[in-house]
């Protein structure tokens, strides 16, 4: 049995009560649960405030038609908005991940409750326009609150300028709410590809993977996304898993019950949003007690610069 927090899976512990809220239970929303509300944090073009904890779909989501994993996602999405959050984050490329969002937010009547995000990638102009209005199709909405254009390192500098022109003048049109980019790759020519981007396009997102296991964008990124007012979203904070498979028979430390955390996974995230320049987290799950868990993450109270060092020291000796 994989273990965690020295005795229990992640899912055990949080079945037990450490760390679940009431929500899990039917009839009872997240927000019931918990009396403590979901941090938000403005989104620098426009000062519109986004909670902190959002939902990603990448493999979770991209399911068949099998009545009892729609059901499940729904789920999730219920734990979703009941706990205060709004942000779910899809793409093209993660396979039915974007027809599976769209039906459900139709079935469940709760598209306007959702920030809808996704993205789109294409190697000239006629197919990345024909994309975006699949992804409209799919998704069921004229209207996307957040359109990427994604891996943009693996693109050509005219060509990323050419698609962000369109992306421009497709919000202006309606299309979108806000624009921006994406990047997956690890090395330091991808942060600064990002940072070129920032300087010089006008976007409104950018969206990278951080993680404690992987904190490269610490060095420049994160701070040149607060210096052009570019909000931040982060993908795969979990590392892949790697983090758990990190402090698997480890005791949580006592000293996390100063910024909140409650378990490993809230330790992780907390440590995450305690720079400010993160706008959102956005964990992929398809389990409502994992969901519950995340947006507890975004409770209460956040580690400090020096609070960081010693969370960031913990588990760099367990890596």
């Amino acid at each position: 049995m994989n273990k965690f927090n020295g005795l229990y899976t992640r899912r055990e512990m949080l079945a037990m009560g450490l760390g679940l809220a009431a929500s899990v239970l039917p009839g009872v929303s997240p927000a019931q649960g918990n009396a403590k509300p979901l941090l938000t944090r403005p989104i620098p073009k426009t000062r519109e405030p986004l909670p902190v904890i959002g939902l990603g779909t990448a493999i979770v989501f991209d399911i068949d038609d099998a009545v009892a994993q729609r059901t499940a996602r729904a789920q999730v999405i219920r734990a979703l908005l009941g706990g205060g959050a709004r942000l779910i984050d899809t793409a093209p490329s993660y396979g039915a991940a974007e027809s599976v969002v769209g039906d459900l937010l139709a079935e469940l009547k709760v598209r306007d409750q959702v920030f809808l995000a996704t993205k789109v990638r294409a190697n000239d102009n006629a197919a990345f326009v024909a994309q975006m209005k699949a992804s409209q199709r799919r998704l069921r909405t004229p209207k996307i609150d957040l359109m990427q254009l994604h891996n943009v390192g693996f693109l050509e500098r005219g060509m990323v300028a050419s698609q962000l022109a369109i992306l421009r003048e497709w919000k202006q049109q309606g299309h979108f709410r806000y624009i921006g980019v994406t990047h997956s790759q690890r090395q330091d020519d991808a942060n600064a590809r990002l940072i070129e981007i920032m300087q010089q396009e006008k976007i409104d997102f950018i969206q990278v993977n951080y993680s404690m296991a992987e904190r490269g964008v610490e060095e420049r990124l994160l701070s040149a996304a607060a210096d052009t007012g570019t909000a931040l979203l982060c993908n795969l904070p979990y590392g892949r898993g790697r983090l758990f498979r990190a402090v698997r028979g480890q005791i949580l430390p006592p000293w996390a019950a100063e910024f909140d955390a409650a378990t490993w996974g809230q330790f992780f995230l907390k440590y995450l949003l305690g720079n400010v320049a993160v706008n959102a987290v956005i964990p992929g799950t398809d389990k409502v007690e994992y969901m519950v868990d995340n947006l507890d993450a975004g409770r209460g109270r956040l580690p400090d610069a020096a609070m960081r060092k010693r969370m960031a020291a913990l588990i760099d000796a367990l890596l």
